[in-house]
């Protein structure tokens, strides 16, 4: 899962956003840990021993100021020869349903497998099933000036997924984002 962003639109780290009396990342985490053989968050080297992310075990990125792509390479590095079921910690409407479908849907023999953003049609690179063989198409993303998930995605042979409700893949970056999607859900509320 990747937690190491530095959440400057948020004004706070999100990890530590409250839905349902815990932290945002913890509640990700538990949704992640049931699906995968192996759990991890990716941190910055600056967040290994934040008291929250400490107590999880890590993969800290390799690369600086490189966004998200960072703690995918990382964690390819670490494990090369196995996909990685990516979400961005900050997707407090994602569900187990979406999730598995998912799993289930895994394109093995291709780059990755992903959901279409309900605002662009484009793939949805931070809630997606990363496979060994794109590791190429990351690395070139950085080689060519930008670490653009959604760019290296187009590179790669890759499955595409309607989602079945749009409201799972809202990420929040800013204090209106984590609003809204209290408002959406309310159970979500502290």
């Amino acid at each position: 899962m990747l937690s190491g962003g530095q959440s400057r639109r948020m004004q706070q780290d999100k990890a530590y956003l409250g839905y349902q009396g815990q932290p945002q990342l913890q509640r990700a985490y538990a949704l992640l840990q049931s699906r995968v053989d192996r759990c991890f968050i990716s941190v910055r080297e600056a967040q290994t021993d934040d008291a929250l992310r400490s107590t999880l075990p890590q993969i800290v990125d390799q690369l600086a100021d490189c966004g998200p792509v960072a703690g995918i390479l990382a964690a390819m590095h670490a494990y090369p020869d196995v996909g990685w079921l990516v979400i961005a910690c900050d997707l407090p409407l994602l569900d187990a349903p979406t999730l598995q479908r998912l799993i289930t849907s895994r394109f093995h023999e291709g780059g990755a497998t992903a959901y279409a953003s309900v605002v662009d049609a484009r793939p949805e690179p931070l809630c997606a099933i990363w496979e060994p063989s794109c590791r190429t198409a990351l690395h070139a993303c950085i080689d060519h000036g930008g670490a653009s998930l959604r760019h290296a995605m187009a590179h790669l042979q890759l499955r595409l997924l309607d989602v079945k409700d749009p409201t799972v893949l809202i990420n929040t970056n800013t204090p209106a984002d984590a609003s809204y999607v209290r408002t959406i859900n309310p159970a979500l509320r502290e």
